[in-house]
């Protein structure tokens, strides 16, 4: 086994967060490694958030010429997917040699393999050891295990965004972001998309009532969800696949041509041997401390979908990476603050959430206010023929502080950062009612949700 000097600090990932840290670490003379066993860039730019939103996207787009139909727009729309799936490799296949050279350009090592600990502070890549003074955990997520029969037929969310053609017949598995996501997009295709999802209803985390609205515009697309079903067992049938589920006692099958896994994802740890280095874990997660250090390794830090410290975002991996870095140059002091964070399913159309829900205001015994309301046939609403739009508005009665905010409907996930920058910055209603949004715009809206 070759062996090298050690290094100040090794990362492991090439994502969001591992590239913030190996970069700032850097920039700060320190001598550097990455080590990724996938091409450089990861979840989010190559397998997640980036390539989705750019079929989200055309789904949308053609999603709106429908429903204009009759109302000035003419003409008949759809996705051409190869062209679509072209396009979308226009912002992917860059990234990888893009990455590398920004590596090289900085002095940071790259090491192409998957890394395993074989010590407290040392790792090892495809039979060569690496020391390092401070180890980062940026490895991602993973596909969580769904221990049920036939579960190797399932394609991954990764393996969908891949796709050269899209089958007329889908089957998803599970109810949250990825299957409220996948399944707007292959339904405009024009795919049958059938959803199975155990729990009462789809997107657990967001506001049930703004769900409940979301689910008009499911039918209205032809998406057959089946809450409280449990898929047993998935069989290999000639160019198909029979979906075994459970529901209320019942059985029952389903053919698909494609069977998706959406039912969530896990720290991608399982690889790593973190027995070897006395890195402690507990149900599958990494056991730190406030500054994202391991507890029982202090040489050993995480940050982003891996730590899972705060929720499974993008803009927490950047956070968290900006924390990490620090405590790894200064010594601990930098805690992550996860108030405020905006999150968002791309359905069609977009639901997002910020702060709390009515249920955990009321367990912190909070004195607030509810203002909710359908807006169907507000002009955001009516300007875009779209009838799902709503919203749900917690404000504290004692301070006119903003506690949460939920919408669903057109400029959703745009609208809901301005709700983020009053949480964090602790903003009265007051504040919004009094500002000036331009008109008319979906952020115009806001004074008459307060």
């Amino acid at each position: 086994m070759q062996n090298f000097s050690p290094y100040d600090l090794l990362v492991l990932g090439t994502g969001t967060a591992a590239s913030t840290v190996a970069h700032t670490v850097r920039a700060a003379g320190r001598r550097v490694g990455v080590i990724d066993f996938r091409p450089y860039g990861g979840t989010c730019v190559l397998r997640g958030c980036d390539p989705k939103k750019v079929l989200v996207g055309a789904a949308s787009a053609v999603d709106h010429a429908r429903r204009m139909h009759g109302k000035g727009v003419a003409g008949s729309h759809g996705i051409d997917w190869p062209e679509l799936m072209a396009f979308k490799r226009t912002f992917t296949d860059p990234v990888p040699e893009q990455r590398e050279q920004k590596y090289a350009e900085k002095g940071i090592d790259t090491w192409k393999g998957k890394a395993r600990f074989v010590g407290p502070t040392a790792v090892e890549v495809d039979g060569t050891r690496l020391e390092a003074n401070r180890i980062l955990i940026a490895t991602g997520a993973d596909p969580v295990e769904l221990r049920i029969a036939g579960e190797e037929h399932l394609t991954t969310s990764e393996e969908f965004l891949s796709m050269d053609e899209l089958p007329r017949r889908i089957a998803i598995v599970g109810g949250g972001y990825i299957a409220a996501e996948f399944s707007g997009i292959a339904a405009v295709v024009g795919a049958e998309v059938t959803v199975f999802q155990r729990g009462d209803r789809m997107l657990e985390p967001f506001d049930p009532d703004l769900v409940g609205w979301l689910m008009e515009a499911f039918e209205a697309h032809g998406i057959d969800v089946r809450t409280k079903t449990s898929v047993e067992g998935i069989e290999k049938k000639g160019d198909g696949y029979v979906v075994s589920v459970s529901s209320n006692g019942q059985q029952e099958t389903f053919d698909a041509d494609l069977v998706v896994h959406a039912a969530g994802r896990v720290p991608a740890l399982e690889a790593l041997d973190l027995d070897a280095a006395g890195v402690k874990t507990t149900e599958g997660r990494l056991c730190l401390n406030e500054f994202l250090q391991s507890t029982s390794n202090a040489a050993v830090y995480a940050a982003g979908d891996a730590a899972q410290a705060g929720p499974p975002l993008t803009p927490v991996a950047g956070n968290d990476a900006k924390v990490a870095a620090a405590n790894l140059l200064e010594g601990n002091h930098a805690k992550p603050d996860y108030r405020g964070v905006p999150s968002v399913a791309f359905s069609i159309p977009p639901i997002a959430a910020v702060g709390m829900a009515v249920d955990a205001a009321h367990e912190e015994g909070k004195r607030f206010r509810v203002n909710s309301s359908k807006g169907s046939d507000w002009y955001t609403a009516r300007q875009q023929a779209q009838p799902v739009y709503g919203f749900k508005v917690l404000v504290e009665e004692e301070t006119d502080r903003i506690l949460g905010a939920h919408l669903v409907g057109p400029h959703a996930d745009e609208v809901i950062n301005l709700f983020a920058l009053a949480i964090r910055h602790d903003l009265r209603a007051e504040n919004l009612k009094a500002t000036m949004f331009g008109y008319p715009t979906g952020a115009s809206d806001i004074a008459y949700m307060l």
